[in-house]
């Protein structure tokens, strides 16, 4: 049996189980049976309100986040055919936050609900954009990872001078959990608010993945079949700003999960960067939920936040794919 016969729904019953662990396991573990009697209307009021309010959202939010990360990694990878992009690595999610932390501090949030999201989604569409300038300039791998620390890096010295001049400590709470990550205390209405626009991203970046394909062969044989690369990067850059803006509004900046789903999943899917978009997708859900169960379980006086554990995973997987790129293994 072909491994990407297998490969999808191994995910899917992988995510479906970690999603119901995540509503079995927190700081007072559940029973099976008391979950899923909550799960359909039964049992206990305080399950209810647990499983409905409390432990479900927050997975869900987990899972959508990742989900949002991971295509949206897999599809910068084969636009810029390097597989070391990804939204965190080039500064789109360092952006996108310091737009969202920009609307906190001056308290637009306040005047409408929608006002975070769409912050967070133009920072990482202007980031995006750039990158992918940059991309149409240069072929070098490395000019396209010193754009991406040099935004993070500006986007970090841009949120630390706004944390500075924190109006309140409640401003400074708020700013300190977007540059952590994190979806604790995520809610279905916020939810609601990101889906729409992480659901869009999605369906352009999976609309148009054969020309991701078509790029493998590079830009000259790509455009030779018929591929209108302008409209391929557009419509990229549009579909992976979208998700990642929508992914930092529900959970703040978490890097890394990018990189690694889709590395892991490109072999069984041939290194066909179109065949990897539902799968990155998929398994970076999966280890974000799981990270989250970590998070939660782990005896710790302060919670540890979501974009925290994340990096202490990805960065070193980080390193060791760019060690095996370096050597040629990749």
């Amino acid at each position: 049996m072909k491994p990407n016969v297998w490969l999808l729904p191994a995910l899917v019953a992988a995510s479906i189980l970690a999603l119901f662990a995540a509503c079995l396991l927190g700081s007072t573990p559940m029973s099976a049976e008391r979950v899923l009697a909550a799960f359909f209307g039964g049992g206990d009021a305080g399950d209810r309100l647990v499983i409905w309010q409390i432990r479900l959202p927050r997975a869900l939010a987990a899972y959508m986040v990742g989900a949002s990360l991971g295509i949206s990694g897999a599809a910068l990878q084969g636009l810029l055919r390097n597989p070391l992009a990804e939204p965190g690595v080039l500064g789109v999610s360092a952006t996108a936050s310091l737009a969202a932390t920009f609307s906190l501090y001056y308290g637009l949030v306040a005047l409408s609900p929608w006002i975070l999201p769409l912050s967070a989604i133009f920072g990482a569409l202007a980031a995006t954009g750039l990158i992918t300038l940059a991309a149409i300039r240069t072929r070098s791998v490395v000019t396209l990872i010193l754009i991406g620390v040099g935004l993070s890096s500006f986007a970090g010295a841009a949120m630390s001078l706004l944390m500075n001049l924190a109006p309140n400590p409640f401003s400074l709470a708020d700013m300190i959990n977007w540059m952590l990550g994190s979806v604790a205390n995520r809610s279905f209405r916020e939810i609601g608010l990101a889906a729409p626009f992480i659901l869009v991203g999605a369906a352009i970046l999976l609309a148009s993945r054969r020309g991701l394909s078509a790029l493998t062969l590079g830009e000259e044989a790509a455009s030779g079949v018929g591929l209108n690369l302008r409209t391929q990067r557009i419509l990229t850059v549009l579909g992976a700003g979208l998700a990642t803006g929508g992914s930092v509004a529900l959970a703040g900046a978490i890097g890394f999960v990018g990189i690694v789903a889709p590395h892991v999943i490109r072999p069984f899917v041939g290194h066909d960067p179109a065949r990897s978009l539902v799968p990155s997708a998929l398994f970076a859900g999966l280890i974000l939920v799981l990270a989250d169960i970590g998070v939660r379980i782990i005896p710790t006086s302060n919670e540890l936040k979501l974009g925290v554990v994340a990096a202490l995973i990805g960065a070193p997987a980080f390193v060791w794919i760019a060690m095996q790129r370096r050597t040629g293994n990749d």
